[in-house]
């Protein structure tokens, strides 16, 4: 029995984000609901355009064969609209929460009126020119990425900089992919560090600067997944350029934020609201839903 609930507590649970669409908002929901629980391990996987009973079922035998897999039942957030598809999904033999159902008979109740349930309505349109910002932004963070392109830092909407594996790229690739900003990411390299200053290229575009720093031995840890046995690994060397950076920040006066046990989605949010990009955005928004609404009077 001690053996039993020995190997149980050792297993991951598995998490399932369902789906019609991308799952986007599943894992969006899902995973602010697991930062909850610090002390529990999750592994996640999306299962997306789950659109018929077909697929339907075909996910609910995913989902029991990692219950009886692991023997422990996963926790399933599902974004189905179907009534048909969020049955078969809710006979599964986990623990499922309908993240469209919770909050639609609620809405229903208050507004006096039954709902669509169609699947991949949104009230937010993207138009030619919301997509093609998406795709500009993208390519921007791409070529800019690891202190690319510095002649080019005047385009940017936000530029992170810190110490080298702190987590700089995948924030910038979520949010050109999420906030459709524009993000370079610039390495503190061992030859900025030999002044108090940061380089000229970051002063020069301050107003848009972030500092992104980490936890000594984390960033050891990382470090010698990719250089084992070297200097650029060692806890001392790690140790010594969080310091520097924090230093030259400090001196700066820029937002820093700690990636160590944080999410990208709260990095990049933390990025948003600290740079006032969350209101440029939603003007933005405003303005085009204005100019579509008098177009088409």
């Amino acid at each position: 029995m001690a053996n039993t609930e020995q190997h149980q507590s050792d297993q991951l649970r598995k998490v399932f984000f369902v789906s019609d669409r991308t799952g986007l908002t599943a894992e969006s929901y899902g995973k602010c609901l697991l930062a909850q629980f610090p002390d529990l391990e999750f592994e996640t996987i999306t299962l997306a355009f789950v659109d018929t009973s077909e697929k339907a079922l075909h996910a609910r035998e995913q989902i029991n064969q990692a219950s009886y897999e692991t023997k422990l039942q996963p926790v399933v957030f599902s974004t189905l609209v179907n009534d048909d598809e969020q049955y078969i999904i809710e006979s599964a033999d986990a623990c499922v929460i309908s993240l469209f159902h919770s909050f639609i008979g609620s809405l229903e109740g208050f507004f006096g009126v039954e709902s669509s349930h169609k699947q991949g309505v949104s009230r937010i349109s993207f138009s030619d020119t919301t997509y093609q910002r998406r795709l500009d932004a993208i390519d921007f963070s791409l070529v800019h990425d690891d202190g690319v392109r510095i002649d080019h830092y005047e385009q940017a909407d936000v530029i992170l900089a810190g110490v080298s594996r702190c987590g700089k790229t995948p924030t910038s690739l979520y949010l050109a992919m999420n906030f459709s900003l524009k993000v370079a990411n610039y390495p503190l390299t061992p030859e900025d560090m030999e002044s108090e200053e940061l380089p000229p290229c970051l002063q020069q575009n301050v107003d848009k600067l972030v500092g992104l720093t980490i936890k000594p031995v984390p960033l050891s840890r990382i470090r010698r997944q990719r250089r084992p046995d070297s200097d650029y690994s060692s806890l001392e060397i790690c140790q010594a350029e969080l310091n520097k950076a924090k230093g030259m920040f400090e001196k700066a006066g820029i937002p820093v934020f700690d990636t160590t046990d944080t999410s990208i989605e709260e990095i990049s949010s933390r990025v948003v609201r600290a740079l006032g990009l969350v209101r440029e955005r939603v003007r933005e928004s405003v303005l085009m839903f204005n100019k579509k609404t008098k177009q088409g009077s």
